[in-house]
């Protein structure tokens, strides 16, 4: 079985194969930086919040379903009782958490975030 040889690449082999790659020094210099800071920060202010609000949602609907049955099966409409209404709203929660967060990450970190890349990739671009 003959191997044959594979040809050059389109452009010869002096043709550049992707985005440089930074340095480990360029990398710790970019999570010291304030930019850098400044997109934990964004980051943080929205999914710290939401994420301890949730979990204290969650947290509240668990305690009610254990300890207040009562009030959770008492009748909303037809068979419809405090528990269902209140575990769909977990679910309804859920989407609107991650919705927010898409919104958030479109508009507030993805700009910050490929900003930075482009000047990790292109550092003399960003000179």
């Amino acid at each position: 079985m003959a191997t044959e040889a594979l040809p050059p690449p389109p452009g010869g082999t002096d043709a550049p194969t992707g985005p440089a790659q930074p340095t480990t020094e360029a990398f710790v210099e970019m999570q010291e930086s304030a930019e850098f800071g400044e997109l934990r920060r964004t980051y943080r202010s929205f999914a710290f919040p939401l994420t301890i609000a949730f979990i204290a949602w969650y947290l509240l609907y668990v305690l009610l379903s254990n300890y207040a049955g009562g009030f959770m099966g008492t009748k909303v409409f037809g068979n419809i009782n405090v528990a269902l209404v209140l575990g769909l709203g977990q679910f309804a929660t859920t989407f609107l958490i991650a919705w927010l967060y898409s919104r958030h990450a479109a508009n507030r970190l993805d700009p910050k975030a490929d900003a930075i890349k482009s000047r990790m990739e292109n550092p003399e671009a960003g000179a």
